[in-house]
């Protein structure tokens, strides 16, 4: 599926035809029905329309990574790429979180959000979070290998389906031309597995509006307002993470962050809708390898990056941190707000992929610096559903970034691709059913 730059721009669908405009129009009838009709926007109907079409999504993720990173392997030439590109991904994945611990840190004193605050935490409330079992990072790699193959699978466990496709990838390359007949299937599932993503991705109206309408109607909107700071606050410093630190690589790299977001407008709508950067990782791979990128670099970054790479993780845990130690007047020391950077920089890898994942981490963070600011997580535990959103949406993009960014540094960005696809509009639709057309990449 070649893009000629030079081509006539295909036929635009009317505005109320394109995926994010229908996804937008759902998020807002979601907040009136939420807003109007709150006990019938709780109804386990309402809520059953985002848990599945979110069901519908992690479905179709182990397939897609499984068939995505061993075709990208079984057809390179150079084994040793493989541990190369996740070398280079590791380090810019704790370069670029390092930039976005700071940004929170630093945000967080200068503006200090929690200063006055007049509420009063319920340890009670946080209980099920603070006691939550956080593993060890010997723990967190052990984990990383299956029992089962089928198990890794059946869990839905990415770095475990992760590990298992690389090293069958691996194992279709060293087989070499007797190998060729079982790529051939593997890139036709990938083909069809995509199809099935592109008739899901119609629903993502559905499950945004019962998602939207179950979390207004169930906290109310008010709840908004009650730490407005806190999330005007956290919204101000991810913003000025994905402009100022991810806009500057993204234009070292030659391409505009803006243009990137306008790209993924669909995705990004998606996960404000369903709270999950998991119900766009699937389209978002398929728009990375569309846009230029290596299928081998997307197949290996994007899945390691969901669990090493959460930058809205990162400023959240910082920002958090600091604005309940402000709210309960426990000031912190410049040692310990170091030790907040060393802490939340680990404890952010050990808990991804767990429900709750923010704020388990949270309650690491808060428990390793000052025991004092663990009962403070009853004071963020009310709009943390919201805050949540901006996490995943930052994550998603801090991602797609370092994506594009590693398969520049490995040479392997099409460039003149990149540009004609985001000067252009793409229907996402099409993008996901196309996808398999780009199979086999030798």
């Amino acid at each position: 599926m070649e893009i000629n730059p030079t081509a006539a721009p295909a036929v635009k669908k009317p505005f109320y035809r394109q995926l994010y405009a229908q996804v937008l129009i759902a998020i807002f009838l979601g907040v009136l029905v939420g807003v109007a009709f709150p006990d019938f926007a709780t109804t386990p109907g309402i809520k059953a329309l985002g848990d599945g079409f979110i069901k519908l999504i992690k479905m179709v993720i182990a397939p897609i990574i499984f068939c995505t990173v061993v075709s990208g392997i079984s057809h390179i030439q150079d084994a040793r790429k493989v541990g190369r590109v996740g070398v280079k991904a590791l380090l810019y994945f704790e370069v670029v979180s390092s930039f976005a611990l700071i940004i929170g840190l630093v945000i967080g004193n200068v503006l200090q959000p929690g200063a006055g605050f007049a509420g009063k935490p319920d340890p009670a409330a946080v209980a099920q979070y603070v006691n939550a079992p956080h593993k060890s990072a010997v723990e967190f790699f052990l984990d990383v290998i299956p029992d089962s193959v089928i198990g890794a699978f059946a869990k839905g466990d990415i770095l475990q389906v992760l590990f298992f496709s690389i090293l069958m990838g691996f194992s279709l390359l060293a087989m070499g031309e007797r190998a060729a007949p079982l790529r051939k299937l593997i890139d036709e599932m990938a083909h069809a597995v995509f199809g099935v993503l592109g008739f899901v991705m119609l629903l993502a109206p559905v499950g945004a509006f019962g998602a939207m309408a179950y979390t207004i109607g169930k906290y109310g909107p008010t709840v908004l307002s009650n730490l407005a700071g806190l999330i005007a606050t956290f919204y101000f410093a991810s913003a000025l993470f994905i402009v100022g630190v991810l806009g500057l690589i993204a234009r070292f790299t030659g391409f505009s962050i803006f243009k990137f977001l306008a790209y993924i407008k669909d995705e990004l709508l998606i996960v404000l809708g369903t709270s999950s950067s998991e119900s766009a990782l699937p389209a978002l791979m398929a728009k990375l390898e569309h846009m230029g990128c290596s299928r081998s670099v997307v197949g290996l970054v994007v899945p390691t990056g969901y669990s090493f790479n959460l930058d809205g993780t990162n400023i959240y845990m910082t920002l958090a941190t600091l604005f309940i130690a402000q709210a309960l007047n426990i000031p912190l020391s410049l040692q310990q707000q170091l030790v907040i950077l060393g802490v939340a920089m680990l404890t952010s890898k050990g808990a991804s992929g767990v429900t709750g994942a923010g704020f388990i981490t949270l309650a690491a963070t808060l428990a390793a610096v000052d025991p004092r600011l663990v009962p403070g997580m009853a004071i963020v535990f009310s709009i943390d559903k919201f805050m949540s959103e901006n996490r995943a949406l930052t994550n998603i993009i801090g991602n797609g970034v370092a994506t594009v960014v590693i398969s520049a540094w490995e040479g392997e960005l099409d460039r003149d691709k990149m540009k004609a696809v985001l000067n252009g509009a793409e229907d996402e639709i099409e993008i996901l059913q196309e996808e398999g057309d780009q199979l086999p990449v030798n």
